[in-house]
């Protein structure tokens, strides 16, 4: 079973919105912090966002803050990434990453399992 698959992703204009779901099949979810990370051809995998295992604590890579969100739903294992004001640099493959209890979630390395990713396309 993979681990992690995300869904939502498409092509949209600038300024509309899009909300990115991942679904988890790791147990116990709520010990596991969650991060979207976004890659472009020929640049350094890019930290988006996390949440902490209970939802209380996230953070944001600079340019997301104030337009996305991460959340988490414990119960059916899902994370989520409400993006708004998208722009055209937004255009990537987003990542859902899981790490198992303590680390940084705001680096690659604090990452033990990521889904396969999702295109999200943004024109002007």
């Amino acid at each position: 079973q993979v681990p992690l698959v995300e869904s939502g992703g498409g092509s949209v204009q600038a300024g509309d919105s899009l909300r990115l779901s991942c679904t988890a099949s790791l147990h116990p979810f709520n010990k596991y912090g969650m991060g979207w990370w976004r890659e472009t051809q020929g640049r350094e995998r890019e930290f988006v966002a996390t949440v902490s295992w209970s939802g209380e604590v996230t953070a944001y890579g600079d340019s997301m803050k104030g337009r996305f969100t991460i959340t988490r739903d414990n119960v059916n294992r899902m994370v989520y990434l409400q993006m708004d004001n998208l722009k055209p640099e937004d255009t990537a493959v987003y990542l859902c990453a899981a790490g198992y209890l303590g680390g940084d979630f705001t680096k690659i390395s604090g990452y033990n399992h990521w889904g396969q990713g999702i295109q999200v396309t943004v024109s002007s």
